[in-house]
């Protein structure tokens, strides 16, 4: 039984979008009549970002935790899964592109089949799609490929921001990866997990440019291949 869902906002100076989208996450009326609690982690935000939050700070369903120096993604995360109450956990990232009208899609093979942690892939299925880089959808592809083959799962979208996790799951897992590299990282050591189930569900993506405010870049990229070695052969 599912009784309550974290929901974690990674944040770094998205004063343009953190409002409209805790808005969003707020308005979002989960299945079965589960709960939700929203922990926005700001990591040292030089921008407005964090008075914007603040001012959502006075409903009890918000929380905000601050770094008090810029550590990265993925120590964001690691702060909002230590804190994280919930039954199952899910990564929100505070730019719009992905939808949390979706989370219902992640956590259905939850409730229907007991899984313990599911993907919101951006390949799969006929949800909506932003188009924009093409050498981003084939770098893509290609982390997701390497890291299939160490990890022997079938994942269409490694990469994915929407992950969801089991509680106990989550937070078994000692993770130290600080900025994009979480995603590889936990991609390893979950399928080190035995029995552990994991599924894959189709979800839209309205990605964003540069110019935009997106943050990832070719130097992520080659993290993330030492990060998929270092974690599955070495670790």
């Amino acid at each position: 039984m599912i009784n309550l869902l974290s929901v974690i906002i990674p944040m770094f100076n998205e004063e343009a979008t953190v409002g409209d989208l805790i808005k969003r996450v707020l308005g979002v009326q989960l299945k079965n009549g589960i709960k939700m609690e929203v922990i926005v982690v700001d990591d040292f935000s030089t921008d407005t970002s964090v008075q914007i939050v603040e001012s959502f700070v006075v409903n009890s369903e918000v929380k905000l935790i601050k770094h008090e120096k810029n550590r990265g993604k993925g120590a964001a995360i690691r702060s909002g899964i230590d804190n994280a109450r919930g039954d199952y956990i899910v990564i929100q990232d505070a730019d719009l592109e992905y939808d949390p009208n979706e989370y219902n899609l992640l956590l259905e093979p939850a409730i229907t089949s007991g899984a313990d942690v599911v993907y919101g892939s951006r390949f799969m299925g006929g949800k909506p799609h932003r188009i924009l880089f093409f050498w981003h959808s084939l770098g893509n592809k290609f982390l997701t490929s390497l890291s299939n083959m160490f990890t022997n799962l079938n994942l269409t979208d490694m990469e994915t921001c929407y992950k969801l996790f089991r509680k106990e799951v989550i937070q078994s897992i000692r993770l130290k990866e600080n900025r994009f590299g979480f995603e590889p990282e936990v991609t390893a050591k979950i399928s080190k997990i035995k029995n552990i189930k994991i599924f894959e569900v189709g979800i839209s993506y309205h990605g964003r440019t540069y110019d935009d405010g997106k943050k990832i870049n070719w130097k992520d990229g080659i993290r993330a291949i030492y990060c998929i070695l270092r974690y599955n052969l070495f670790n």
